[in-house]
């Protein structure tokens, strides 16, 4: 499975941010079709370069299961503001209303971290993303 690993966004080395809370932000999305994977795989390479720029991104990881129709994201943020401000934005905002017709599940789960426990585990993550699948 393609894992782009942990990278710090522009926050990561910001002062006094290095203490305190970060929202974590982890997300499941999967497509209708294998069709749909080589679009959504390339669409989602331009919201990763905008993703480490965002002002406010600790740092974010992708992975991709390509025959299993699926993509997930990891990101870590300085606070709710600056992940719903990036969520708004172009291109993200333009990617996600183009893809919507060919998605078939999305599952989002946001949470407290510690910074000092920054990078998070993609296990914790994945394991809260089906808690909250499951309990759909």
């Amino acid at each position: 499975m393609p894992t782009i690993p942990w990278m710090p966004g522009a926050a990561a080395g910001a002062a006094p941010a290095d203490t305190g809370q970060a929202v974590v932000m982890a997300s499941k999305l999967q497509v209708t079709s294998l069709l749909h994977v080589p679009k959504f795989f390339l669409l989602s390479l331009v919201v990763w370069k905008q993703v480490r720029s965002a002002p406010g991104v600790i740092g974010a990881s992708l992975r991709a299961e390509p025959m299993k129709k699926t993509f997930w994201t990891l990101s870590a943020w300085s606070d709710q503001e600056s992940l719903d401000r990036f969520s708004r934005s172009d291109p993200h905002a333009r990617i996600v209303s183009r893809l919507r017709k060919v998605m078939d599940r999305s599952v989002f789960v946001f949470y407290p971290v510690d910074r000092d426990d920054l990078p998070v585990a993609w296990d914790d993550a994945v394991a809260r993303l089906a808690a909250k699948e499951g309990g759909r």
